[in-house]
């Protein structure tokens, strides 16, 4: 199937959406406005990832198991320990693929306000002091930054693997902003065929 862009019409109303993208890119607020048009729930796979003191949740991937195989979701496409869980279930994938200056630019922002902020995120986390990106290499500012390009190949390899999959590539803010109040708003009746397709809606 060839790669989508903000324009073209999907093929068929999807139920299980995931929305891929690095550190930044925005994914979770994309993923939010998908699950809200859609009507379908949307699941924010760090807080599923993320326990207490940052540690990862030991239910992490059987509570991933668990929600993909319901009707219908939106999460986020990350966690290499359960990528290929989410892939083999998903019937659309959205890539949002910024560019790293504005990815950099999202990132050191939202880093930024939400330690001033001492905001909570998952489980009772909060941003590490700002000071760390000099000793932490998985800071997540130094993340996104190296593993800009990672999404893409796993976007090819995924579409190699899956070439039924539709796969829409978003490249800016005005592009999100013109599917979702486009091609998102004029779906075709129905569900996805293929893999794991049913359309029951939340």
């Amino acid at each position: 199937m060839p790669l989508l862009g903000p324009a073209h019409p999907l093929p068929a109303r999807p139920a299980r959406v995931l929305v891929a993208g690095t550190s930044g890119a925005g994914k979770t607020s994309t993923a939010r406005r998908i699950a809200e048009r859609l009507g379908v729930q949307h699941v924010e796979i760090d807080a599923l990832y993320h326990g207490p003191g940052w540690t990862p949740r030991p239910t992490f991937e059987a509570d991933v198991q668990r929600f993909v195989a319901e009707p219908s979701w939106v999460t986020e496409w990350q966690y290499a320990s359960v990528r290929a869980a989410l892939a083999e279930r998903a019937d659309l994938l959205v890539w949002v693929d910024l560019p790293r200056a504005r990815v950099m630019q999202q990132v050191v922002v939202r880093t930024v306000v939400r330690r001033r902020r001492r905001q909570e995120l998952w489980n009772g986390n909060v941003e590490p002091p700002l000071w760390t990106i000099l000793t932490d290499r998985e800071h997540i500012v130094r993340w996104a930054w190296t593993t800009h390009r990672k999404t893409a190949a796993r976007v090819a390899d995924l579409r190699r693997r899956r070439p039924d999959l539709p796969v829409v590539r978003l490249r800016s803010w005005p592009e999100i902003e013109h599917w979702i109040s486009g091609p998102m708003t004029r779906l075709p009746a129905g569900g996805a065929s293929g893999r794991g397709a049913t359309d029951l809606a939340t």
